[in-house]
């Protein structure tokens, strides 16, 4: 009987400090998304991944207004921060082996908001199109 009871009292102890405990510190953190606060520049995040049927043997390589940031290569994808306002996204698929023209975009990115381009191809020709869906892949290094 003297078990039963110091059982309840343990199980009301922990139902209570499970309910009084505020919900923000009962549950990890999610990672914040650029702010305009957490550095000298307002910044946006850019991500660029890969459509699902792009090419096994196929990488992108990424410049942002003209300098390399990234070679994508399968089941990866590029995420950085950027300053906020115009920059000019160029793609090129490698090996380039019939010699095609790189795609470039010219994009205003607004300070806090994240943007999601997937890479694929527009019968033979490489397109980056505005994605809402994001698909977990790893990170592609950086160049």
């Amino acid at each position: 009987m003297r078990s039963n009871r110091i059982g309840l009292v343990f199980l009301a102890t922990l139902v209570s400090c499970a309910i009084l405990v505020p919900t923000s510190q009962a549950r990890p953190r999610a990672t914040p998304t650029p702010s305009t606060t957490s550095s000298r520049y307002p910044t946006a995040r850019l991500i660029v991944q890969r459509a699902p049927n792009f090419g096994t043997n196929l990488s992108i390589r990424l410049l942002i207004d003209g300098k390399k940031v990234s070679d994508v290569p399968r089941n990866q994808h590029y995420g950085g921060v950027l300053t906020a306002g115009r920059h000019v996204l160029t793609a090129l698929s490698l090996p380039n082996t019939q010699s095609r023209r790189p795609t470039s975009i010219v994009l205003t990115l607004k300070a806090g908001h994240v943007y999601i381009f997937t890479a694929g191809w527009e019968e033979d020709r490489l397109v980056l199109r505005p994605s809402n869906f994001y698909m977990p892949t790893v990170r592609a290094n950086r160049s």
